[in-house]
């Protein structure tokens, strides 16, 4: 085989510098792959420290209660796109989801015909309108929702809840309370994109259940619910959950109950 000859006392071409580990690290970060971890001992974590944490991991949201499986069954309110929900069911659980949103960061503003029952909430939540702020029906003022500042609106507004000046958009929720079924509820069960069901009659259960295509054995099922036991139903899914107060919220509101 052939070879290159070689000039007399030439040896072989110098291998060029290597980059030092700093440029190495830039050019890495500039190829698009990101760091490359932990650079300091006390940010790396054993095979037995790892075993011991517990991240939830999911999507993130209100965390209104446990689902048939007794895994936490979390409702995202908070979206860069309009929202509205629809409960058909107690005070005690809408007042349970506003306290629990508003300890996510989210600021809450009811309308409501009967102040004197979210009052005591407001004086709880002790920080102001940043926190929770309760306003007669049609008197809602804009609220300026943001990615940073998301907000609740709950609508107890009674039977026949009339059009909201403040409605949906982008980081802005509306949940809307009906203590039954009402004529107004098959246009709000149509606008709504989440529908919560508590305890109610077997003629209203027969009529909600054609609007939202549930199972008879669901709709046997909603006559005959717990105290505190909701079913929460989505485009596709159907879920019962369970809330229960903590201590906190059991102080401040009592126990789980339909009637108020």
């Amino acid at each position: 085989m052939a070879t290159t000859p070689t000039t007399p006392g030439s040896g072989p071409s110098p291998a060029p510098p290597q980059p030092s580990g700093g440029s190495r690290l830039r050019a890495v970060v500039r190829g698009g792959f990101g760091l490359l971890g932990p650079r300091h001992g006390h940010h790396a974590l054993s095979a037995e420290q790892v075993d011991t944490l517990a991240l939830p991991i999911g999507d993130d949201g209100v965390v209104v209660g446990t689902d048939a499986q007794g895994h936490p069954a979390v409702l995202g309110f908070n979206r860069p796109t309009p929202y509205d929900m629809l409960l058909i069911g107690g005070l005690w659980t809408a007042q349970v989801i506003a306290l629990r949103a508003a300890a996510t960061g989210a600021r809450v503003a009811v309308e409501t015909g009967r102040a004197a029952a979210w009052e005591p909430l407001v004086r709880a939540l002790g920080v102001g309108p940043s926190g929770m702020s309760v306003h007669d029906v049609g008197r809602v003022p804009p609220q300026g929702a943001s990615a940073g500042g998301p907000v609740l609106v709950v609508r107890d507004c009674g039977m026949r809840p009339p059009r909201g000046r403040v409605v949906s958009g982008p980081w802005q929720s509306v949940l809307t309370l009906l203590p039954y079924v009402s004529p107004v509820a098959p246009r709000l069960i149509r606008q709504a994109r989440l529908v919560g069901l508590q305890r109610i009659s077997p003629d209203e259960a027969a009529q909600v259940g054609r609007a939202l295509g549930l199972a008879r054995e669901q709709v046997e099922s909603l006559p005959t619910l717990a105290d505190g036991v909701t079913l929460w139903c989505a485009e596709r899914d159907r879920q019962y959950v369970v809330t229960q107060g903590t201590d906190i919220e059991t102080g401040l509101l009592g126990t789980a109950r339909r009637m108020d």
